[in-house]
């Protein structure tokens, strides 16, 4: 079943299906150690890695598995970074989260921003129950974007991830329908 990749706009932003034209955004965005500090895998090395991601990201809305959409700023059309849903569960009604923003963005609320219009965009067109997200538990700016789009903390992993030999946390973020509060922010599909 594939899984058309929605455009949706907010007073500030642009969120669309990734082009080929993503892929230098993307690799300087993933590149960068300062923004992969408390990512789960290290920084890219190779522009090929961007264009894999580009690939991943058609062939799991061809499967119907899940949506990643590009952020751009709306006043400029600047590249901001990122979000998504992946592991799409029809069956459970369930979903994983993710984002990465260039550091250049952050502090402007974008990254909650976005995640309000894709969570939107999936309870009203995935039907979804739950949605869930990690956050390094030293990542306490996306912890902070987590709450407040309504996602409660439920647990941690410890021992999680092992990064160029560095052992971390994370938290364990969970987000129930009924739960979901849509913010105030002006959010329109395609």
């Amino acid at each position: 079943m594939t899984l058309a990749t929605p455009i949706l706009h907010t007073a500030r932003l642009r969120l669309r299906p990734f082009t080929d034209t993503d892929a230098d955004p993307l690799f300087a965005l993933h590149s960068s150690t300062y923004v992969l500090r408390y990512w789960d895998s290290p920084p890219w090395n190779e522009r090929a890695r961007a264009e894999r991601f580009l690939a991943t990201c058609r062939k799991m809305a061809d499967e119907g598995t899940g949506a990643r959409v590009a952020i751009d700023r709306a006043s400029d059309g600047a590249f901001v970074g990122w979000c998504g849903l992946t592991e799409w569960n029809p069956d459970y009604r369930s979903a994983s989260l993710g984002y990465c923003l260039d550091d250049a963005m952050w502090g402007h609320g974008y990254a909650t921003e976005a995640v309000n219009a894709l969570l939107q965009w999936a309870f009203d067109t995935l039907d979804l129950n739950r949605v869930q997200a990690e956050a390094d538990t030293r990542n306490v700016a996306s912890a902070r974007v987590l709450e407040k789009n309504g996602f409660v903390r439920e647990g941690t992993l410890r021992e999680d991830c092992v990064v160029n030999g560095e052992v971390s946390d994370s938290w364990v973020f969970g987000l129930l329908r009924r739960e979901w509060r849509p913010s105030t922010v002006r959010t329109s599909g395609r």
